[in-house]
């Protein structure tokens, strides 16, 4: 990795707020402050992330084992008056290393150089502008997309974003549209923005890897507690995506039962520059919830000649996707059994649970046409009610995953987030 690119700037931020004081002058001096003031709000993420995993086989590094401080300031602006609305949005992130060596990064949390050191700190920043008329609102600028075929990844210490554009409309009752056009990705754990590429855990696909833009295009339809979503998503000359998706919410017995279905569509697209994409992915989450439980059984099925394709670094969106696994080679079913706690009706408010048990079997992959692997999670967080520390957020979680086809290993992570409102 180029050093350049991963070595921590504190100017950044100084350069964001000098653009945004230009940018934003000539609206001030004509915005009423009812609108691109009054709405206006400005917040701080301070994100303390430890993160250990300890690889139980195998050869390499036995362990990633790191400490980090985050800070994530966010402003977005209101709209100025009028029949178009225009505001400005900007987010800027600084995070610092506590503990790191050589021999354990790779976490995810601090970028790496090329002698295999994390730097003492790296930052990035970005502006989004924005548009708005009536209901629909247009978005240029830095993105962090969560939709079904493109998911921005927030599980370490700082956001991946996204460079590009996106509509959204909501002008008829219960229907929304989307489309968008992205064309660069930063990373959670670099500086530096690049292209997009194919996800290839496990070498799953072949070539290159890297395509060019990603769009999107797609709909979502609500009705009272259920919800139909159709979205189309391509990374040019890799692979093209529909999704198809119910979700639902009834009341059943004293409870709430809600049920969550997702199909994917997948093939190569374009010069397939990652080889051969043909990927059905069916994915189904069925939850009741009674008197603070909630009992939950998720399904995951792959069919079709490749293992389900996504942007390198995001979040696929499937019900077995946690906390190490994906659960998402060629051919794989995978049963998951879930049940979460809210203890505030044991007198603990703040204070939630959940396990769950994820179990994988024949998936082809690498030498295999019948691995198997499986994966328990246990997570622990509490939010605190009131007093000066109101809101602080604290998570410990754990994963024990064991297959026959990659590296067994035990994943802790605890993670302190406190959020400071300015406006």
């Amino acid at each position: 990795m180029n050093n350049k690119k991963t070595a921590a700037s504190w100017g950044v931020i100084v350069i964001v707020i000098v653009i945004v004081i230009v940018a934003v002058g000539p609206w001030l001096a004509n915005a009423q402050a009812t609108d691109f003031l009054a709405d206006a709000k400005v917040d701080l993420e301070m994100r303390n992330f430890y993160m250990n995993r300890d690889f139980r086989d195998g050869s390499g590094q036995s362990k990633r084992d790191e400490w980090a401080q985050g800070f994530i300031l966010r402003a977005q602006s209101g709209y100025t008056p009028g029949f178009v609305g225009f505001g400005l949005d900007a987010i800027a992130m600084v995070g610092l290393k506590l503990d790191s060596s050589p021999d354990r990064t790779g976490t995810g949390l601090l970028p790496v150089h090329d002698d295999g050191r994390a730097p003492d700190e790296y930052s990035k920043a970005g502006l989004t502008a924005k548009m708005r008329m009536s209901k629909t609102e247009l978005k240029v600028g830095t993105l962090m997309p969560k939709l079904p075929t493109l998911q921005s990844n927030f599980g370490r210490l700082l956001p991946q974003t996204f460079r590009g554009g996106m509509l959204e409309s909501r002008e008829w009752g219960g229907l929304e549209l989307i489309g968008g056009h992205l064309d660069q990705v930063t990373d959670r754990d670099v500086t530096g923005a690049q292209g997009l590429a194919i996800n290839n855990k496990n070498r799953r696909f072949r070539g290159p890897l890297d395509g060019g833009n990603f769009e999107l295009a797609g709909a979502a339809y609500r009705w009272k507690t259920v919800q139909l979503t159709y979205q189309v998503g391509r990374l040019e000359d890799v692979y093209q995506q529909h999704f198809l998706g119910l979700t639902s919410a009834h009341e059943v017995g004293g409870g709430k039962f809600k049920s969550d279905l997702r199909l994917f569509i997948s093939d190569d697209q374009g010069q397939a520059r990652a080889g051969q994409v043909d990927n059905r992915a069916f994915s189904a989450m069925t939850t009741y919830e009674w008197r603070g439980n909630a009992f939950s059984l998720g399904y995951q099925a792959m069919s079709g000649d490749s293992a389900f394709p996504y942007v390198e670094g995001t979040d696929p969106y499937l019900v077995n996707f946690v906390q190490v696994g994906d659960f998402a080679e060629k051919g794989e079913r995978s049963w998951q059994l879930r049940y979460a706690r809210d203890l505030a009706t044991w007198g603990l408010p703040g204070l939630t649970f959940m396990t769950r048990y994820i179990k994988g079997t024949d998936a082809e992959v690498l030498a295999t046409d019948s691995g198997r692997e499986r994966e328990l999670d246990i997570e622990l967080q509490y939010r605190v009610q009131s007093g000066p520390l109101k809101a602080l957020d604290i998570r410990l979680r754990n994963a024990a995953y064991r297959s026959d086809f990659s590296r067994n290993a035990n994943d802790t992570r605890v993670i302190l987030s406190y959020p400071i409102s300015f406006l």
